[in-house]
């Protein structure tokens, strides 16, 4: 019985965690960080740094990310209701909206899956 028991809590069902990871195709690697359907977010880390007035140089740091987040959202918003984009970066209306995509997944992920577990 103790057995079946141990059996039961061992299974192979993915946790919730695995699941929104799967869902949203992000993956981790350790020499690259966060990549979201296939794309390496790390390689935007100018742009980042950019929208985060300098708080942030990489994705890999969930947490600062998430407490940035509204200062990049608005930077964001802001960029794209002027339309007046910053062409050093190469930012434009579709790839600002992607970026925006991409924070509010970490966000999401930091605040459903790490947040409280610390």
């Amino acid at each position: 019985m103790l057995n079946k028991i141990a059996d039961f809590f061992k299974s192979d069902k993915e946790t919730p965690e695995q699941i929104f990871l799967k869902e949203n195709h992000i993956e981790y690697n350790t020499e690259q960080g966060f990549v979201i359907d296939g794309v390496i977010i790390n390689e935007w880390s100018e742009r980042l740094e950019y929208l985060s007035n300098r708080r942030l140089k990489k994705f890999d740091d969930l947490k600062a990310l998430y407490d940035a987040g509204m200062i990049i959202n608005e930077k964001i918003d802001l960029e794209i209701a002027s339309q007046n984009f910053v062409a050093r970066l190469g930012n434009t209306q579709k790839n600002l909206t992607e970026f925006k995509q991409m924070v509010k997944l970490l966000n999401e992920y930091y605040r459903n899956f790490l947040r409280d577990k610390k």
